[in-house]
This record gives structure tokens, C-alpha cells and sequence, in this order.
């Protein structure tokens, strides 16, 4: 090949014939443009505006650098300029004419967020106990005569419908007894309003809101872990809301009987009641919750590309939706039909996205001087009591585990300790876990915890 132009002749020729890139594709996005230079590991093309820079950086860049590796064996960056003279290149669209596509593309998103409620929640066998739960406990709430549903103890991981159930109980609840007190909170919010009302010394209130409750909805109730206050609180307001018939509804990561850090009295009652898992979405319901996105955002959703997605995305219902709204914004603003390539683009961002927020040491010290009962700068200081010294020594222990800093470097997140005592607490936190059960699940819990939130 004796100029970059061939190059990019057999590249263009490699997508097509291995259907990396559909001939509409290629002829709306790839053939526009213009080989720069070539250096064995920079592709510099230039296009006539920012429009169609965007679109082939965010749809095709990356089938490209394959296709150059296919074909010369080489990973290939691709950049692109927009060409500077205005007389030779393609108009960009005006201000009127976006605003238009933004109107009809808002316009299009009106109605495709959905309530949660039990009408919205696509069945399918990995969720239809806990629906028929779910359900059950709306219809009857309020009835004693159900004491086998009290509580009920929806558990399972991430972005699996969780919270759809338990607010479309809360939903349904307050559609046929609007007269009842519900209260919906996630577990943090419900620590953050005791903290709150400790130190405004308003702990009246904070009862008066949630011992009267008629319906009581806690979210995500593993993060209660090791904070022995906030448990403590619970278990009351827990113990007089069921001896008075009152429904209350608990959603988890994992069932009663793994949160080992949570109080064995608190473990015991939520075995007492109902307890539904909720598992990843088989390929049928993953299917049926594409389908019905691409309805409520009038996407034109191709078959292959449906399947596609739903033998990609596997992990969750959020991803899913996802991938579907970034779908529409992009087919609507390229204005060429819905392809596999564009859903592989997509899929790509969404899985990007999905990724862990990074885990910073301040995050750490946060959440397990949270659970001991002290302040991130007493775990700086030089303070030596019982509980501030433990606290230290697990506070860096788990910065080693998640963040596998260097030693020296933790010494100084910890107000400048030297080598000798990082590696000290370390090994006295490890060794007192492989004797202490209780510790080591503890900590177990504390580093989940803070992986969790990550996410979230």
C-alpha cells in the first residue's frame, strides 16, 4: 500500500465486508472523510464540521482502529479535525435548526420515564415471587390477619427492580388508603435523620416521624451494618410498628441471615416475616424491558439490534434503559437508521459508565470512622484511646485491602505515620481477623459497604 489513501481504501473495504459498518454508514459518515496523514500509529482525517467529527468519534472510532489492526497490524489512533475553510466545508446545522432537534428529541423523552408502579414492572421468572409478594402486601396492608407478610424482606443485587417494588407498593398503598401515614426512606436516609436529630436535640421528632408510620419502607437496609446506633433506633421503631399491626417493607443486597454485622434480634425479625429474592433477568425479560423503552421513546428498535443489546447486557435492568435512551439521543441526531454498530458504540459508553466510582482514601476513613464512632481527624491525630487506636488500625488496613497504596503513601494519608506502623496496623488487623469472627466480618461488611456506594 503506497499511500494512506489506500489504506484507508482497504480499511473502508474490511468494515464493509466483514459488516463491522453498514454501507449506509459508511457512506454517510465514513466516506466524508478526508485522509490527513498517516504515521504507523496516528490516522488523522479532517471533516467539515464538529456534527460529523462527534458522530464518527462516538459511533465508529473504534470499529476503525480495529479494521487498522486487521488490516496492518498495527493499533491505530484515530483523530480527527474539523477543516477550517468555511467555503469547502460542510455547513454546520443552525442554531434554529438544533434547537429544533433538541425540542423533538425532549419532546420524545416526555413520557418515557415511567412511574414505578406494579403496571411499569416487567415479569419475568427471576422477580415474579417477590411481585406476587410485593403485590400481595399492598392489597392487604393494614391487616392483621397477614402477619406472615410482616415484614416482607425483598433482597438482591444492584439495579434488579428493587426499588420499582417497593415504591410501587408505596404507590398502590397510597392510591387505596390515602388516609395512611407511609414513609419511604433509603437506610442512609434514615441514619442522616438521626444524626440530625441528636445534634439538634429534636430525637422527639425523629420518632414522631417514623413510630407513627402506617406503612413503613426502608431501602437498602444493608448499609445499617455496624453502626450500632442507627440499629439500635431501628430495632424501636421496628418493635413497635409490628406489634401494632403495622406493615413495614425492607429491601437488601443479600438475605438476613449474610448481614452478620447487623444485630442478631434485628436478623431474627426479618426472618420472621416474608423473604423474596429478586436474580438477573433472563433473556426473555430483558428482551421485554428493551422493548417496551424503545415504545415509550417511539424508537424504531431493529430485532438484531434488541437482541443484540439483551445478549450484551446482561447485569441489570439500568443498564438496559440506558443503552436505550443513549440509542435514541444518537439516532436521533445522526439521523440514519438504528444499526448493530451504533449499539455496539453505545453499549461501550454504558458499560463505561457502570464502572465503580474511584475509592478515595477520604471515602475509607469516612465510612469507618462513621461505624466506630469517631471523627476522620481522629483517626489523623495522635489520640491513642481504645476505640480511636482500633478504629486507626482498620481504617488502614482497609486502604491497603482496597486501594493496594504503597505503605509509605498511607503513612501519610494518616497524618505522616511512618513505614513501621502502616505495616504494624496492618498485620495486627490481619492476624486479629483470622481470630476474631466478629472483627473480620466487620470489616468484611465495612469494605463491601464502601465498594457499594461506589456504585451507586
Amino acid at each position: 500500500m503506497n499511500s494512506f489513501e489506500e489504506v484507508f481504501a482497504n480499511v473502508k473495504k474490511y468494515c464493509l465486508e466483514n459488516n463491522k459498518i453498514p454501507a449506509i454508514g459508511v457512506k454517510t459518515w465514513i466516506d466524508p472523510l478526508t485522509p490527513v496523514s498517516f504515521n504507523g500509529s496516528d490516522a488523522i482525517f479532517s471533516v467539515g464540521t464538529d456534527f460529523q467529527k462527534n458522530i464518527v468519534m462516538t459511533t465508529y472510532a473504534g470499529i476503525l482502529s480495529d479494521a487498522f489492526l486487521n488490516v496492518l497490524g498495527l493499533n491505530v489512533n484515530i483523530i480527527i479535525n474539523v477543516e477550517s475553510d468555511e467555503e469547502e466545508a460542510v455547513q454546520p446545522p443552525t442554531d434554529a435548526e438544533l434547537d429544533q432537534k433538541n425540542a423533538e428529541l425532549e419532546q420524545s423523552y416526555k413520557f418515557a420515564n415511567y412511574d414505578y408502579t406494579f403496571d411499569t414492572f416487567i415479569e419475568g421468572p427471576s422477580n415474579s415471587f417477590a411481585l406476587a409478594c410485593s403485590k400481595s402486601v399492598a392489597k392487604n396492608c393494614g391487616e392483621r390477619e397477614i402477619s406472615g407478610y410482616n415484614p416482607l424482606f425483598i433482597y438482591g443485587p444492584s439495579g434488579m427492580g428493587k426499588t420499582h417494588l417497593i415504591t410501587a407498593i408505596a404507590n398502590e398503598v397510597r392510591r387505596t388508603h390515602p388516609e395512611f401515614n407511609i414513609v419511604y426512606v433509603t437506610s442512609e436516609a434514615f441514619g442522616n435523620d438521626l444524626v440530625n436529630a441528636i445534634k439538634t436535640k429534636l430525637v422527639s421528632d425523629f420518632h414522631e416521624k417514623y413510630r407513627n408510620a402506617d406503612v413503613l419502607l426502608i431501602d437498602d437496609v444493608q448499609f445499617f451494618a455496624g453502626k450500632e446506633q442507627m440499629q439500635e433506633e431501628f430495632f424501636h421503631t421496628f418493635y413497635k410498628l409490628h406489634q401494632e399491626g403495622k406493615q413495614i417493607v425492607i429491601t437488601s443486597d443479600k438475605p438476613p441471615k449474610e448481614l452478620v454485622t447487623l444485630e442478631a434480634r434485628l436478623r431474627t425479625r426479618f426472618e420472621g416475616g416474608l423473604i423474596a429474592d429478586i436474580t438477573a433477568p433472563d433473556f426473555e425479560t430483558r428482551l421485554a424491558i428493551i422493548s417496551r423503552k424503545s415504545e415509550l421513546l417511539e424508537l424504531k428498535m431493529p430485532p438484531e439490534v434488541s437482541e443484540f443489546m439483551a445478549n450484551r447486557l446482561k447485569s441489570n435492568i439500568r443498564q438496559l434503559e440506558g443503552a436505550v435512551i443513549r440509542l435514541k439521543a444518537l439516532n436521533h441526531f445522526a439521523g440514519s437508521p438504528i444499526t448493530i454498530s451504533m449499539a455496539q458504540s453505545v453499549i461501550r459508553d454504558v458499560l463505561t459508565d457502570e464502572q465503580p466510582i474511584p475509592i478515595t482514601v477520604e471515602k475509607i476513613i469516612s465510612e469507618v470512622s462513621t461505624v466506630y464512632g469517631v471523627s476522620p481527624e481522629d483517626l489523623r491525630s495522635n489520640k491513642r484511646s481504645q476505640q480511636i487506636s482500633v478504629a486507626r488500625k482498620v481504617a488502614i488496613y482497609v486502604v491497603r485491602e482496597i486501594t493496594q497504596m504503597p505503605l509509605a503513601s498511607i503513612g501519610t494519608e494518616f497524618g505522616g505515620r511512618d513505614h513501621s506502623t502502616i505495616v504494624y496496623s496492618v498485620n495486627s488487623v490481619s492476624e486479629a481477623i483470622q481470630k476474631d469472627p466478629n472483627l473480620n466480618n466487620l470489616v468484611t461488611d465495612i469494605i463491601k459497604n464502601i465498594r457499594d456506594k461506589s456504585k451507586a
